[in-house]
């Protein structure tokens, strides 16, 4: 997936003998994706993040500033990557088409045996104290944002007739929202592929609920 450092490939690192040693800013970035996503912000240390990135401390703060800034850099990289099934599942001609995509799409994005348990925007502030209040807000506020463009898509569907004119878009939208978050939360605790099918049918078959 490109880079969303546009022009940015390579920074240079100051290796033991002085000389430049260049770094790939893409992977290392999906390095810190992966860190994040595994441990949260706050558990997600620097001499973890600069290990598994490959890079000195020096270096990280010069590509991607400070430890926020490179989470931030992060959830925006899940956010058109792994968890860009959203997007085109707002797209689907119908509100059920919607709901179908993104449970499929969230059920493939937390059984891929390669990910980390669990979702970024749901597990990335957890346990987070005092000092990264700014995360949680940022997180929350991402997390508000999503529900946002599934209520706006369900009104849509009202006011098309795909779902009754008495659909309460907004209640909807937070459903789903409850239910993909608490899949993930599943996930997290070890859930099965199989179990979260099982969710994602049996809310389906139960939809449009009005």
């Amino acid at each position: 997936m490109k880079s969303n450092l546009i022009g940015v490939k390579s920074i240079p690192e100051k290796s033991r003998l002085g000389r430049p040693r260049a770094f790939d800013a893409d992977r290392a970035l999906d390095r810190a994706l992966a860190i994040f996503w595994r441990d949260g912000y706050e558990g997600a240390s620097l001499p973890a993040l600069t290990k598994a990135m490959g890079i000195n401390r020096p270096s990280l703060y010069a590509a991607f500033g400070n430890k926020e800034a490179l989470f931030r850099k992060a959830v925006d990289r899940y956010d058109r990557g792994p968890a860009g099934y959203t997007y085109k599942a707002l797209r689907k001609p119908t509100a059920r088409g919607v709901v179908a995509a993104l449970l499929e799409g969230i059920v493939a994005l937390l059984t891929k045996p390669q990910n980390p348990g669990g979702c970024l925007m749901v597990q990335g502030a957890l346990a987070c104290g005092e000092n990264a209040s700014r995360i949680r807000q940022e997180l929350a506020s991402r997390r508000s944002a999503g529900v946002g463009a599934i209520r706006r898509r369900f009104q849509r569907a009202i006011d098309e007739g795909d779902l009754p004119a008495n659909a309460d878009a907004s209640g909807l939208a937070r459903f789903v929202a409850t239910v993909m978050h608490g899949m993930s939360v599943q996930a997290a605790s070890g859930a099965s592929r199989k179990e979260l099918v099982r969710v994602k049918d049996m809310f389906l078959r139960m939809w449009p609920m009005v």
